[in-house]
C-alpha cells in the first residue's frame, strides 16, 4: 500500500501541468526513478498514418523513430489495446532490435476513452524483471498518463480556452486531495459545479448488475431522482451512453427526455466513467440552456469526465486494499484493527456530542469442543454463520469486529446500557435457535455488555467492564448476558 501511495503522489506532478513536454518529461523521470529502469520511451500516436512515433526517450540506443501499428511489441500493444510484457525479447519475434542489453520489454498502450493515444515502452537489462505488482502499478500509472497527455494536447490546440483549463486543474487537484470514495463523489461534483459554467453536476455509479445509482450531485437544480435510488427506465440515456462508451446530449424536447436527470435542465451531457476498460459509471452535468454544450466544448468536458474517472478507480483501488487491511478473511466482519481505529473515533464523537456507546463482547461457547467433535471446517463455517447472523441484526451504524478466535466485540454508537442489553439478547436468542448444518445441538453464545460514560471514559475501561461482564456470563452457565450495573465491576445476569 505505501508503494501505491507514493506513486499516487508522484502522479500528481503528471496531472499538475498541461504543458506538452513538461508532462512527457514527468512521465519518463517517474518511470526511471521510481521502477529503476535502464531506458524507456514513449511513443504517440499519428492517427493519419496509423504508427507510433517516439516523442521522448531516455536510455535508448539506436533504434527505430516510428513504429507501425501491429508492428514490433509496442505496434502490437497498440493494436490490442492492452499490455504486452517480453519477460525475455530473445525469444519473442516480435520485439524489434533497438538498446543493446535489452532483456525484458514491457509496452503499456496509453488509452482515452477507448482510443489509443501511445504507448508507455519499458525496458530493463533483466530477464523477466517486471513481476506482477510492477505490472499493475504501471499500468494504474499509465492511465494517470494518458489523461494527462491528451489534457496536454487538448491545452496545446485550445489555449483559448484558458478559462476551462483552469477549471479542469481545479477539479484535478480536488480529485487528487481525497481517496475516500463517498467524500471524492461528493466533491468531485462540487469542484464541477464550482469551476464550470453548469447548473447540475451529478455522479452516477454502476453497480454490479448494470444499473445506475445517483451517489452525488451539486449545483443549482435539483435531481428527479433520490440519492441511492436507481436510476429508471433501465433503457434510460445515461445506461445507453455507458454501454457505448457514448458521450452523449440529451435536450429536454427530445425523444425519452423523461428520464433526464435534473428537472428544469433545458439540456444534459452524459460522459461515460470508464477507467482502464471498466465501466464505472456516468458523469451527468446539466444546464438550463438548451445549446449549453457545444461540439467544440465536448473534448474540454470528456478530459474532466477522464480525471474522474481515474479518481474513481484510484479510490475503488484504496478501498480494496482498505478492505484486505481491516476486514477478516474467513468471516467477512471487521477485524481486531479496524476495532480499535473506531471504538476510539466512536469514544471521541460521544464525548464531543455528550452522547453515549455501548460495547459488547460475545463469546461462541465451548467452540473448541465444536472443532473438536465436529472438524474445523465445520468450526469455520459455525464463525461466519455467526458474523452472518451478527450483520443482519445489527444497524448500519454499528461496526461487527471478529476481536480474536470465537470472540466478537460489537460497537453501538448512541446506544445506552439497557438498549444494548436487548441488542446483546436478541443476538443470544437468534444463535441459539439458528440450525446449524452438521451440528446435531444448539451453538451458544455469550455476551458482556457496557457502555460509556457510565462505565469508564477510555477505551481500556469500557473494553475492561465488557469483558468482566462476559466472563460472568460464562461463570453464570454460558448462553446468557451480562451487564454492567455500575462502575465497581459489579454485573447483573439478564435472560439466561
Amino acid at each position: 500500500m505505501q508503494r501505491i501511495a507514493i506513486l499516487y503522489d508522484a502522479s500528481q506532478a503528471v496531472l499538475s501541468t498541461f504543458q506538452l513536454n513538461e508532462v512527457l518529461d514527468q512521465i519518463l523521470m517517474i518511470v526511471r526513478d521510481y521502477f529503476h529502469l535502464e531506458s524507456g520511451a514513449i511513443l504517440l500516436l499519428d492517427k493519419e498514418r496509423n504508427e507510433l512515433n517516439v516523442r521522448l526517450s531516455f536510455g535508448i540506443g539506436p533504434c527505430p523513430t516510428m513504429v507501425p501499428v501491429g508492428k514490433g511489441i509496442t505496434g502490437n500493444a497498440a493494436r490490442l489495446k492492452r499490455p504486452i510484457y517480453v519477460p525475455d525479447v530473445t525469444k519473442d519475434p516480435r520485439y524489434i532490435a533497438g538498446t543493446s542489453g535489452t532483456m525484458s520489454e514491457l509496452a503499456i498502450p496509453l488509452i482515452v476513452r477507448d482510443e489509443v493515444v501511445g504507448v508507455l515502452d519499458c525496458q530493463s537489462n533483466q530477464l523477466d524483471f517486471f513481476d506482477r505488482e510492477t505490472v499493475d502499478l504501471l499500468t494504474l500509472f499509465a492511465t494517470q498518463a494518458s489523461i494527462a497527455l491528451v489534457n496536454a494536447d487538448i491545452y496545446s490546440r485550445e489555449q483559448k480556452r484558458a478559462q476551462q483549463m483552469e477549471a479542469i486543474g481545479a477539479i484535478a487537484r480536488q480529485a487528487t486531495a481525497v481517496i475516500k470514495l463517498e467524500e471524492l463523489l461528493v466533491q468531485l461534483c462540487r469542484s464541477i459545479a464550482a469551476h464550470m459554467p453548469l447548473q447540475g453536476a451529478a455522479i452516477l455509479t454502476a453497480e454490479q448488475d448494470g444499473t445506475l445509482i445517483l451517489r452525488a450531485n451539486d449545483g443549482t437544480l435539483s435531481p428527479g431522482i433520490e440519492t441511492s435510488q436507481a436510476l429508471l427506465p433501465a433503457d434510460n440515456p445515461a445506461e445507453t451512453a455507458l454501454e457505448r462508451r457514448k458521450t452523449r446530449v440529451v435536450h429536454a424536447g427530445d425523444a425519452g427526455a423523461q428520464a433526464v436527470m435534473y428537472k428544469g435542465a433545458g439540456s444534459e451531457l452524459l460522459l461515460p466513467l470508464v477507467s482502464a476498460g471498466r465501466p464505472l459509471g456516468v458523469l451527468v452535468l446539466a444546464a438550463t440552456d438548451p445549446t449549453a454544450f457545444p461540439v467544440d466544448d465536448i473534448p474540454t468536458l470528456e478530459s474532466v469526465a477522464d480525471i474522474c474517472a481515474t479518481a474513481i478507480q484510484n479510490a475503488l483501488y484504496f478501498q480494496q486494499v482498505e478492505q484486505l487491511a481491516y476486514v477478516d478473511g474467513l468471516t467477512g466482519v471487521y477485524n481486531r484493527r479496524l476495532f480499535e481505529r473506531k471504538i476510539s473515533e466512536e469514544l471521541d464523537r460521544a464525548t464531543r456530542y455528550e452522547s453515549t456507546l455501548s460495547v459488547i463482547m460475545v463469546d461462541i461457547d465451548h467452540f473448541k469442543r465444536v472443532n473438536d467433535e465436529f472438524g474445523h471446517l465445520l468450526g469455520d463455517e459455525v464463525l461466519r454463520i455467526v458474523s452472518q447472523i451478527f450483520l443482519g441484526a445489527l444497524r448500519k451504524p454499528d461496526s461487527c469486529c471478529r476481536y480474536g478466535g470465537e470472540e466478537f466485540a460489537i460497537i453501538l454508537p448512541e446506544t445506552s446500557g439497557p438498549k444494548a442489553l436487548r441488542v446483546a439478547e436478541k443476538l443470544r436468542n437468534l444463535v441459539a435457535e439458528y440450525e446449524f448444518p452438521g451440528i446435531p445441538r444448539p451453538v451458544t453464545i455469550s455476551a458482556g455488555v457496557a457502555d460509556f460514560p457510565r462505565c469508564g471514559a477510555t477505551r481500556d475501561d469500557i473494553v475492561r467492564a465488557a469483558d468482566e461482564s462476559l466472563y460472568i456470563a460464562k461463570q453464570s452457565g454460558r448462553n446468557c448476558v451480562a451487564a454492567q450495573e455500575d462502575t465497581l465491576g459489579e454485573a447483573k445476569v439478564a435472560n439466561q
